[in-house]
């Protein structure tokens, strides 16, 4: 499963993928519906790659976990949606993760997960290969240097 150029966007649904960067941002394809948009500097964006979930004994990498959904459902769509009561949900998840640390893992995260996974699924970007994370570092620290300098470039306007 390669997820290293894949994002998640907040205000915007679904996932995307990160196509090329630009002077102002970044352009990224919806996963969704295909349609490519320019996304700013300023815009809240995780790397897929870099998520991790709560556990009791240390950070579970989102990787792992969507790995492991796929081993669970043999890498078909999940059985569950992420529609479904948190009850269900809940339960669900602790047939993937039985560890998850409940006190900082909501419902809220595991609909996103699952949700995350069936988009993913759709695409046949999931796996039950061992999870391939090679240049996540070195994208993510492209990203934060082009950030630096575009902060560095900008006129300081006096108030």
């Amino acid at each position: 499963m390669n997820v290293e150029k894949i994002l998640a966007i907040a205000g915007k649904p679904g996932l995307f993928e990160l196509k090329l960067q630009t002077r102002s941002g970044f352009l990224a394809e919806s996963l969704l519906d295909g349609k490519k948009i320019t996304v700013g500097l300023r815009s809240n964006v995780s790397l897929l790659s870099e998520i991790s979930m709560y556990t009791y004994s240390e950070e579970k990498p989102l990787v792992e976990i969507m790995r492991a959904i796929a081993i669970k459902e043999n890498e078909e769509p999940t059985s569950v949606s992420h529609k479904e009561d948190n009850t269900k949900l809940i339960a669900y998840f602790k047939e993937i993760l039985p560890d998850y640390d409940e006190d900082r893992v909501y419902a809220s995260d595991i609909k996103k997960v699952l949700n995350w996974y069936n988009i993913l699924q759709s695409k046949g970007m999931v796996s039950k290969e061992e999870p391939k994370v090679e240049n996540a570092e070195e994208i993510k620290e492209q990203v934060v240097e082009e950030v630096k300098i575009k902060k560095e470039a900008k006129p300081k306007t006096k108030k």
